[in-house]
C-alpha cells in the first residue's frame, strides 16, 4: 500500500470528518486495481458469507447453471442462516446462486460445493487453489460458506480482487444486481428471496456485493459502484453495526469517486 495509500487515508478520513470505524477498509479502482484508500488492507480477519463470492466464481466456472440439484441431507442441515432447502427438494444451479449469494443461504452454498466437487472438503480445496490463481495470497477458506473456524481469513485488499474476477462473469453480476428473486422448487414449493445488499434500494450507482456477519468477525461487505463509466471495489471487515456499514459503505463510494475525479483532472 505504501506512502500513497497513507496519504488518501489521511485525505479520506479528513474529508469524513471522523475515521473509519471497520477493522480493515479498501477502496480500488476496478481497471487499474489503483488503491484509492486503505485502512489495515492486509489484516487477515474472518470473511463471514463474503467468501460465498468464491463459492460463486468456481460454480460459474465448473458447473452447468441448467442442472438440476437434488438436496442432500448434508445441505438441508446447515445453519444458521439458510434458504430452507429440504432433503429431496430439486432446483437448479442457478436457483442455488441466487440463493447463497441473495439469501446468503448457507445451505445453498454447501449443495453447490457438493455439486462441483462431491464434498464440501474436496470444494474447499479448488477454492484455495483459486485464491492463488487469483493472487490472493492472505486469504485461506475452511468452508464454502464463510461459516466461522479457525485458519479461515481474508483480507479488504484481497476480497477486493475476488470481487473484481466475480464481475467479470456476468451471470455473477446479475445476481449480485438483482434486489427480489422468486423460483419454485420441482415439487412446487415458492421461494422468495431478499437481497441482504441494502444500497441496491437506495444507491443507483451500486452494481451489488456481498454482505457477512459472525459474531467474530463483525459487519462486513464487498461491493461494486459504477459511476460515468468508472468502477470501484469497496471492501470493509469488522464494521461494528449493520448501520454502520451501510453508512461507511456510502461515504467510502462517493469519496472513491471523488478521487478518481480529482486525479482525472487536467
Amino acid at each position: 500500500m505504501g506512502f500513497s495509500a497513507s496519504i488518501f487515508s489521511l485525505f479520506l478520513s479528513t474529508a469524513f470528518g471522523e475515521t473509519v470505524d471497520a477493522r480493515s477498509a479498501v477502496i480500488r479502482e476496478a481497471s487499474t486495481g489503483r488503491v484509492l484508500y486503505a485502512k489495515n488492507p492486509d489484516l487477515r480477519l474472518p470473511p463471514a458469507s463474503t467468501a460465498k463470492l468464491m463459492t460463486a466464481i468456481l460454480v460459474i466456472e465448473k458447473a452447468n447453471l441448467n442442472d438440476v440439484v437434488t438436496i442432500s441431507k448434508n445441505a438441508s442441515r446447515v445453519r444458521p442462516l439458510k434458504a430452507g432447502f429440504k432433503k429431496g427438494d430439486k432446483v437448479t444451479v442457478e436457483e442455488l446462486l441466487y440463493a447463497a449469494l441473495i439469501k446468503s443461504a448457507n445451505d445453498a452454498a454447501v449443495a453447490l460445493a457438493e455439486v462441483v466437487a462431491g464434498s464440501e472438503e474436496n470444494f474447499v480445496c479448488l477454492m484455495n487453489q483459486k485464491t492463488a490463481v487469483l493472487g490472493a495470497k492472505d486469504t485461506q477458506f475452511i468452508n464454502a460458506t464463510g461459516l466461522p473456524g479457525p485458519r479461515q481469513y481474508t483480507t479488504a485488499f484481497d476480497l477486493s480482487t475476488i470481487m473484481v474476477s466475480a464481475l467479470s462473469y456476468p451471470k455473477l453480476r446479475e445476481i449480485i444486481g438483482t434486489p427480489v428473486a422468486e423460483f419454485s422448487t420441482r415439487d412446487g414449493r415458492h421461494l422468495s428471496l431478499k437481497n441482504t445488499d441494502k444500497l441496491l434500494w437506495s444507491d443507483e450507482c451500486v452494481i451489488g456485493g456481498k454482505t457477512g456477519y459472525t459474531f467474530t468477525a463483525g459487519h462486513c461487505f464487498v461491493g461494486a459502484a459504477e459511476r460515468e463509466k468508472a468502477t470501484i471495489i469497496v471492501a470493509l471487515l469488522g464494521s461494528p453495526s449493520r448501520n454502520r456499514l451501510w453508512k461507511e459503505t456510502e461515504a467510502l463510494i462517493d469519496k472513491g469517486f471523488q478521487m478518481i475525479g480529482n486525479h482525472n483532472q487536467p
